[in-house]
């Protein structure tokens, strides 16, 4: 029986130019037809049993049953293996050859490598001896969309009588692919990896009046400045400095002339965090802070709260199984613990509310470069060399996870 890595070679050329198509033709979130008619077309072709249409259309399940039932596992569950498939709204700079073809979208977020990767993991699979049955999640709009959440809803995760494929998940894998991590390597860590993403609108509103006669109304601009600076206190003096927060402001709308205080102001921005508790005490001095200090300007706030993607907190043991599947399959030298969460957020997240759950980190760095272009830049792409590792991986979590 040829190896796993012996088989992921011979898959190589094709997985190459598959993901280079997938490049040339990104979608949004939500708007993955071509993809997910791909991936769809693909895992029939592997001989894996296909479920289309989840999560508002373009989701898909894919199914490998066990071929050698391992009885002393003590389990019949499956384990998952997940992709993302959406693109986002950039215009790509990188002069590749095989650049978006699509103008104002690309694959910035190297999801047509995650759905490459899994698209290889199928076909290697199929050839081999199973221990255990396969999930192959791919999903939509993980570029906000929430589309993790979208296929858990589906049944994804439940098996056959579900709404899913086959029998019910009891682990489930997943990966990106790092910029900052060099090629050939894996990394992740047991607990939180990726922040929750909060989003929030803050309207104030005021009293227009001429620039030149401020007594006369009530400034929402200043009001909001002083909001925006009073918000760097949830850090600096509610958290604890051994916690981690983030309360950004990335947007600011307000006025119409030089001369004019407007009647009233917008600000946008995001408030990550690591934990449940350190998320609702954030939210709850947002909105003490914003509503106090523009009334205290004269000024009334709105504020519009989005809750966004919970924590991705890796179980501690999927984490173990990730780690010594790792070793033994790339070498030890090869597999790294992450040091400190990132303030980045996932949807792999909502998998791990309902069944174990471990996220990694896959090397895209070349060896000796400084850097990389990082993710969500018009200079980004997907590293091709990284595409053996994570379908090596992704077979070995499925045979030994």
């Amino acid at each position: 029986m040829p190896s796993v890595r012996d088989l992921v070679a011979a898959e190589l050329p094709a997985l190459i130019a598959r993901r280079h198509d997938l490049h040339q033709n990104p979608e949004l979130s939500m708007h993955e037809k071509r993809t997910s008619e791909v991936v769809a077309r693909e895992l029939k072709a592997a001989g894996a049993q296909v479920k289309a249409g989840l999560a508002g259309g373009t989701g898909v399940l894919g199914y490998l049953p066990a071929t050698q039932p391992d009885v002393g596992a003590g389990s019949t569950g499956s384990i998952a293996l997940r992709a993302d498939m959406d693109a986002l709204p950039i215009t790509e700079r990188t002069g590749k050859a095989y650049s978006s073809t699509t103008p104002g979208v690309m694959h910035a977020c190297g999801h047509d490598g995650h759905t490459t990767i899994l698209l290889g993991a199928a076909r290697v699979l199929a050839k081999l001896p199973r221990p255990r049955p396969v999930t192959f999640i791919f999903q939509p709009a993980e570029e906000g969309g929430g589309g993790g959440d979208l296929m858990c809803k589906d049944g994804a995760l439940r098996g056959e009588s579900g709404g899913g494929l086959g029998a019910p998940v009891q682990r489930i894998f997943g990966l990106h692919g790092w910029p900052t991590v060099e090629i050939g390597k894996v990394a992740t860590k047991p607990g939180p990896l990726l922040a929750s993403t909060d989003d929030f609108v803050v309207t104030v509103k005021g009293v227009q009046s001429h620039g030149a006669y401020p007594h006369f109304g009530h400034d929402p601009i200043l009001a909001a400045a002083h909001c925006i600076t009073a918000l760097q206190g949830i850090a600096s003096r509610n958290i604890s400095p051994l916690d981690s927060v983030v309360v950004t402001v990335g947007q600011i709308h307000a006025g119409t002339a030089n001369n004019i205080i407007p009647e009233s102001v917008t600000f946008i921005g995001t408030v990550r965090t690591l934990n449940n508790a350190t998320r609702a005490l954030a939210k709850r001095r947002f909105f003490e802070i914003v509503e106090n200090t523009s009334r205290a300007m004269g000024c009334q706030a709105r504020v519009d709260w989005h809750e966004g993607y919970p924590v991705t907190a890796n179980d501690p043991d999927a984490t173990e199984r990730f780690f010594g599947v790792a070793r033994a399959a790339l070498g030890a030298e090869r597999v790294e613990l992450v040091p400190d969460a990132t303030m980045g957020g996932e949807d792999f997240s909502y998998y791990g509310h309902h069944v174990p759950a471990c996220f990694y980190l896959l090397g895209l760095r070349p060896r000796g470069a400084a850097t990389y272009p990082t993710l969500h830049q018009p200079e980004f792409d997907f590293n091709d060399d990284a595409l053996p590792v994570g379908v090596e991986m992704m077979c070995e979590l499925a045979l030994r996870g």
